[in-house]
Order: C-alpha cells, then structure tokens, then sequence
C-alpha cells in the first residue's frame, strides 16, 4: 500500500506520526468501514481502526484509488472506539 504524504490536510503536531498512521493500516486486524451517511460516501472516504506495532490505537479518515491512500485526518482511538475495535478482534480470534 502506497500513501501519499503530500501536503497533508491535517496539523501532524497533536496527530500520530506518519508511521504510526501506516501501521494501524498494515494491522493485520484492522478495521476498514466504509459509512453509510451521504456526507461521507459523495466523497468517497473511509475509516480505519488499527493499532500500530507498539499497540496504539489509531482512527483515520482516508480516501483511496485501490493503489494510493491519501489521509485526510488521523488520531488516537477514543474509548469508544477502543471497545469496539478490542470487541470486534475478540469476536474474529475467539
């Protein structure tokens, strides 16, 4: 997976690092959604839940071509969404 780190439309200073944003994306567990509100789907985005390799989790915003990923936001999991990616990894490896 190829991404393009070209002017980013968000602030990397409160973000994780660009790293740790491929990480969560090369989680072998991670989760991709693709939402059902017009808002989102007119623009073509998804979301990503994955952790990195020291097991941080991170929530992305990201449009994609099938060849390259462009993020548009990236921060750490909330607790909410911590539940229910942990939720979701128990339901797969149980």
């Amino acid at each position: 997976m190829e991404f393009d780190w070209s002017d980013p439309p968000f602030s990397p200073k409160n973000t994780p690092t660009t790293r740790e944003i491929e990480e969560s994306f090369e989680d072998p567990l991670g989760i991709r959604l693709f939402p059902d509100s017009g808002r989102f789907a007119k623009e073509s985005r998804a979301f990503c839940l994955g952790r990195t390799l020291t097991g941080r989790g991170v929530f992305s915003v990201y449009r994609s071509d099938g060849k390259q990923v462009r993020v548009i936001g990236a921060r750490a999991m909330s607790e909410e969404e911590e539940y229910f990616y942990d939720r979701k990894v128990s339901e797969w490896t149980s």
